[in-house]
């Protein structure tokens, strides 16, 4: 097997473009030799801990509706050629995803990472739920066959804050500037939304040896 770690957010809609990408080549290959880690990179880690009226947020970072209406329009393209709906005027908040990087974390333990990241994705950018919400990240942890009841309690606490944070910061350290960023094999940094093709050549290298040669 070989390790792909994605650095990634879950308000990031190229990660949520990038995944579906991804998730197209290894249903292509299921015999994929991916074992997959997903980690904390906040876009916004300076966010308010309660998030930030959505508005409010395209006029600092766009200068408004319209600055954002011509930064998303590639990424509307580009997620309809990976079959995805993304609906931002459907999205009011702009979350602190510190929480749901904790959320990422628990399911992990519980073998359950990806599919709390699929839901993530899905609740933020087709259902505009806020996922800095104890209440949402609990119900999403519901979906995903975890104890709601448990996940609420941990939202709650200051349980592993401190080390999301750290990790979102080692991220910055190590030279990560954007997401997604893949790093196959602990050593191959593989950056932006790739469409399958390449990552069917990343798979067949990995199999035949040719990736490790080159290393």
């Amino acid at each position: 097997m070989a390790k792909l770690d994605i650095f990634s957010d879950p308000i990031c809609p190229w990660c949520y473009i990038g995944k579906a990408y991804l998730d197209r080549a290894l249903e292509a290959h299921p015999d994929h030799p991916f074992e997959i880690a997903w980690h904390p990179f906040q876009l916004n880690p300076d966010m308010p801990a309660d998030g930030m009226d959505r508005r409010a947020y395209l006029e600092g970072k766009f200068g408004g509706k319209d600055g954002a209406v011509q930064a998303y329009m590639p990424v509307l393209q580009q997620a309809k050629d990976a079959g995805l709906e993304i609906d931002f005027e459907g999205i009011e908040r702009t979350p602190n995803t510190l929480d749901a990087h904790r959320l990422i974390h628990w399911a992990g333990i519980e073998g359950r990472q990806t599919a709390a990241v699929s839901a993530l994705f899905r609740a933020y950018f087709k259902e505009g739920r806020d996922i800095g919400d104890h209440d949402v990240l609990a119900d999403i942890a519901d979906q995903i066959e975890l104890d709601a009841s448990v996940i609420h309690r941990l939202l709650a606490s200051e349980a592993d804050r401190e080390e999301i944070a750290n990790r979102d910061a080692a991220a910055r350290e190590m030279g990560l500037t954007s997401v997604p960023t893949f790093i196959v094999a602990g050593r191959h940094a593989v950056p932006g939304a790739q469409p399958p093709d390449l990552w069917k050549k990343v798979i067949e290298e990995i199999k035949s040896g040719a990736l490790d040669e080159d290393g």
